[in-house]
């Protein structure tokens, strides 16, 4: 059977097969099929919504030394700040005026945000905002806090395991962080109840095309609720400032692919394709993404939430970003909806 047809009709590929694919991306044939089979899978299960998620980026400080971002914790060139819990409140009573139904808390590793004060915000936005959702993505914790913020009424959690291969992931990581912990982690929340979201970056630095197959059998493995992925953009002050960005049209390629692989997947047009390319949010969701995260933060917070080099919509206001999105998405052919957006296992 044609790679492109199994991919299609059983909605699983091996590595080897991932491979073989891979050597039909410069056929256009074949990726026209692969993309109008992935919209069409995405249609079955979420006609033309398009969810949103409030982005409410409430630190910069990081312990970590990821090597390719600018958040980092050696990065001494970066203006640190920490929003208060009034602020990201006001941030969440903001963003439901909005029509957003669901938040996500993200930020660095942050030692001075503890379990138990996550887990006062976590109940203080489910007591003030009961129909909407609450997804986390503050890096790899203990399962006994997984769950202690579970109980407190997180719904979702966002963990991108960057690389499924060992040795590429410590290209990109210090010699402190391991694949392994990380892994371990995505599988203990989803034993707790969690709707999950891994993902990894396209065209990091040292990334082959076997990486790239890899990830996909592990996302096949996991089975994740939610996929991120976005191109590789690099920041200035990281080691890998000269290193070229990952290609849109790569990314847009596996969108489609990831699309396939798990068909009731919610999948995000990032804000990265949105920097490489005016158009390439618009685009992510004509591959087959039904999400976009537009941003809550406060204004004068966004820019120092740099994780790479000039990223879009850190100056506009929230509503300005929704109603620019809500035009965007339409003129894909979609529609923003107000919805918590859940995964429909």
């Amino acid at each position: 059977m044609d790679i492109s047809k199994k991919l299609v009709e059983t909605h699983s590929l091996s590595k080897e097969e991932c491979l073989e694919l891979f050597s039909l991306f410069d056929v256009p044939e074949s990726m026209e099929y692969i993309k109008e089979e992935a919209v069409k899978i995405r249609k079955k299960y979420y006609g033309t919504k398009v969810f949103t998620r409030g982005l409410i980026e409430f630190t910069n400080y990081c312990k970590n030394n990821c090597y390719y971002c600018g958040i980092r914790r050696d990065n001494r060139n970066i203006e640190r700040y920490r929003l208060t819990e009034k602020e990201i409140l006001d941030c969440c009573a903001n963003g439901e005026k909005l029509g957003f139904r669901t938040f996500v808390l993200q930020g660095g590793e942050d030692p001075w945000y503890t379990e138990e004060r996550i887990a006062d915000i976590v109940r203080k936005i489910k007591k003030a905002h009961p129909d909407c959702a609450i997804t986390l993505s503050v890096g790899e914790k203990s399962k006994e806090t997984y769950q202690t913020w579970k109980e407190a009424g997180a719904d979702r959690y966002l963990l991108r395991h960057e690389t499924a291969n060992e040795e590429h992931y410590h290209m990109l990581h210090p010699n402190s962080m391991h694949l392994s912990n990380r892994k371990k982690c995505l599988y203990e929340l989803k034993e707790l109840g969690y709707q999950v979201g891994a993902g990894f970056m396209v065209g990091s630095p040292g990334q082959t095309w076997e990486h790239l197959a890899e990830d996909l059998v592990f996302l096949q493995e996991l089975q994740p609720q939610m996929v991120g992925i976005g191109p590789f953009i690099p920041h200035h002050d990281t080691r890998f400032a000269n290193e070229k960005a990952g290609s849109v049209e790569l990314t847009l390629k596996l969108l489609s692919v990831i699309r396939l692989l798990l068909p009731k997947v919610l999948l995000p047009a990032t804000t990265a394709l949105g920097t490489l390319d005016p158009l390439g949010r618009e685009k992510g969701l004509s591959a087959g993404a039904n999400v976009v995260m537009p941003n809550l933060s406060p204004v004068e917070n966004r820019k120092q939430y740099e994780l790479y080099d000039n990223k879009i919509c850190t100056g506009d206001e929230a509503a300005k970003c929704k109603n620019c999105l809500s035009a965007r998405v339409r003129s894909a052919g979609y529609e923003l909806v107000e919805d918590r957006g859940d995964y429909i296992g």
